[in-house]
């Protein structure tokens, strides 16, 4: 999350978890062992070395996780940590040997009967079929998968591209690369050609997953041809193994899709006829397993980093005491296997034999109660979503959600985008029906999870975030570097200490990460989110530190003036960017969608410019209040801001791949 929100506006404790409830919980049952008293304590036990107190301290908890989580190393490992080279070369659990691939699958395999045979993924495509795939079943195609990749050349430390449709199989390919020691490069699926090149080109993946396609609202969306120009501009692709989605291979069918001989091979013929039978490889905790790329919203994307050993102990972590899963639970988060929470989710999950559920296409398609139903339907337990999507599904109103059994969720969560305290209220109250709690994260795909995170057990204001996760040395700082978060006041969210699972660099070497990350503070991470801790302990975040809008010296997160303006009754959504002025050097620009009760007048116009002064100042008040009826937003739901500043001010769009709706650019350029 990059939220926002006036403190005042969510000042009420709206979320009091029942004493039953906090005592059923896997966090509640950790503090039971080991004494500890309430979240303050945990928190303080878990990231700081208390005198007198053995059990304490950021080394303690990373260490003590492995084995009360049962993280089955090969080899153990020497020491907890070696940071002799400073936090930002952190060398985690050295000496050990371990693989994903081990403990999130193969020992749930290898045991009795009844854990070999539960579900390990339940995929719904857009058109409705549905799959099961057991522990057992995931086993034998991701050792197929495994020996494919051999068969081809790759080995451990060798890049495998993942540029695949959201099917059960994407799984059995992640785990395949973690098997044979392989580093995975996910692609989000709806990337554009330029996108998907500059990952292939970047991480010099030899050879590439991909499919003939996929469905997104109702319509055949085709991958291949994508994929075949991303490598025509990239290169480094030697071998193309390419999953039937949509029926291309049958020759009866009207897909016709592009093929290359000498590269290119069907899913069927490459995987499903390897053996089945692989011996998982055994690996340095340091050995890289992910490589995963930021969006690329700025600059050149980032290619993130991650060890063995650092997302295998995280992500664990998260969904066991964050998420409090749960043997029976079966977990949804709305996300692609291209973006952190894919590979964070099945991780997590799978690390304790659970069940995650897939769905491939669009979240109002062929209704808009399509989430709903599919919850009531699938007894989903845990529901994860950005705070955008649920804005837009809110726009559908109450009654989608009418007829729909919801009681089988226990948590909910969100990230990656600011919540207004209405939207996550009405998340709070209609999905979760007032009894399960918003699990609001932030972290990235810097770390594969998250520096902030509320427990399940505490109580809720709405739009926190909590606090620091379990382990996670996090401040708020000045300019200075000197902390602040006992103030109430805004600042820098900081890392002060290194965790397992932070990239161990950038794929384009030492100097770029030390640059991004390590640059402003001595032995500092400085994630570049503003933040502030309000006088009863609740996080919030204000949107990016980067992104403030420098009105004649003053400066506003563009998040801010959206929360504004998003206070208003007859704000739906809102997008605010800056655009330059010759008497304050940057004015505020913002684009407002309305609800549908209203209509866009003059009046309305000048309401909201008053409002946002009235909140934020008269400095941050809108040169122009401009409305449309859609921005442009990523598959995940989030807006594109840089597409709305670029159209504002006339630059070149650069690389729109990443949009889900290329229709509303044009209607940006005619607002009312």
């Amino acid at each position: 999350m990059t939220g926002d929100t006036a403190l005042e506006d969510v000042d009420e404790i709206v979320h009091e978890p029942s004493d039953e409830f906090v005592e059923s919980t896997n966090v509640y049952e950790f503090m039971q062992e080991y004494g500890i008293d309430g979240y303050d304590e945990l928190i303080e036990r878990t990231t700081t070395d208390l005198e007198g107190v053995e059990e304490s301290g950021v080394d303690w908890f990373w260490d003590e996780i492995v084995d009360y989580l049962d993280i089955e190393f090969y080899e153990e490992y020497d020491e907890v940590r070696d940071d002799s080279d400073g936090p930002q070369f952190t060398d985690w659990y050295p000496g050990g040997e371990l693989n994903l691939a081990h403990n999130v699958l193969d020992r749930h395999a290898a045991v009795d009967e009844e854990r070999r045979n539960k579900v390990a993924t339940i995929w719904e495509s857009e058109d409705g079929d549905v799959r099961e795939v057991t522990y057992h079943e995931l086993h034998r195609q991701s050792n197929k998968v495994a020996n494919a990749l051999e068969e081809r050349g790759i080995g451990t430390g060798d890049t495998v591209g993942l540029y695949m449709p959201m099917v059960p199989e994407v799984v059995s390919i992640l785990y395949g690369c973690f098997k044979v020691g392989a580093i995975a490069v996910p692609i989000f699926s709806g990337f554009g050609v330029d996108a998907a090149a500059t990952r292939i080109e970047d991480s010099e993946c030899s050879v590439l997953f991909t499919g003939d396609g996929f469905l997104r609202r109702g319509d055949p969306v085709f991958l291949k041809s994508s994929a075949d120009e991303a490598i025509e501009q990239a290169g480094h692709v030697e071998h193309t193994i390419v999953f039937d989605r949509l029926g291309s291979s049958d020759k009866r069918n009207e897909h016709e899709i592009p093929w290359t001989d000498d590269r290119d091979e069907w899913w069927g013929e490459a995987v499903e006829s390897a053996d089945d039978d692989y011996e998982t490889k055994a690996v340095d905790s340091s050995q890289e397993s992910m490589l995963l790329y930021s969006s690329g919203t700025t600059g050149k994307p980032k290619g993130i980093v991650h060890t063995h050993a650092g997302v295998q102990v995280q992500c664990a972590k998260e969904l066991y005491f964050g998420f409090d899963l749960k043997p029976a639970d079966r977990f949804f988060w709305v996300s692609d296997i291209g973006w952190m929470m894919g590979p964070w989710t099945l991780i997590g999950t799978h690390t304790f034999g659970g069940t995650v559920f897939m769905y491939e296409g669009a979240p109002d398609h062929p209704q808009p109660d399509r989430f709903w139903e599919m919850i009531d339907r699938h007894k989903l337990t845990q529901f994860g979503i950005s705070p955008t999507a649920i804005r837009a599904l809110r726009k559908h109103g109450d009654e989608w959600l009418e007829g729909h059994d919801l009681s089988s969720l226990r948590l909910l969560g969100s990230t990656g985008e600011p919540w207004d305290p209405e939207s996550w209220k009405w998340f709070y109250e209609n999905v979760g029906n007032g009894e399960a709690p918003i699990i609001n994260i932030s972290g990235g795909t810097e770390i594969c999870g998250c520096f902030l995170m509320p427990m399940p057990t505490e109580p809720l204001k709405p739009c926190t975030l909590g606090g620091p996760g379990l382990g996670m040395d996090i401040d708020i700082v000045d300019r200075d570097g000197e902390s602040i978060k006992e103030g109430n006041e805004r600042g820098y969210l900081v890392a002060r200490d290194s965790c397992p699972s932070m990239t161990k660099s950038l794929w384009s070497g030492d100097q770029r990460y030390l640059n991004e990350y390590w640059s402003t503070w001595e032995d500092v991470w400085d994630h570049g989110d503003w933040a502030q801790e309000d006088e009863d302990g609740f996080w919030f975040l204000h949107g990016r530190a980067d992104d403030a809008l420098n009105v004649a010296g003053r400066k506003v997160g563009p998040a801010e003036v959206e929360g504004a303006l998003i206070d208003h009754d007859a704000v739906n959504q809102a997008a605010a960017i800056g655009a330059p002025d010759d008497t304050t050097g940057t004015a505020v620009v913002t684009y407002v969608i309305l609800g549908e009760d209203y209509e866009p007048t003059d009046d309305l116009r000048e309401e909201l410019r008053a409002q946002v002064g009235e909140e934020l100042g008269k400095p941050f008040r809108p040169r122009e209040v401009l409305f449309v009826d859609e921005f442009p937003k990523t598959q995940s739901g989030k807006i594109i801001r840089r597409a709305i500043e670029a159209t504002y001010v006339g630059e070149n769009l650069g690389d729109m791949s990443s949009i889900e709706n290329p229709e509303a650019l044009e209607k940006l350029e005619n607002p009312q």
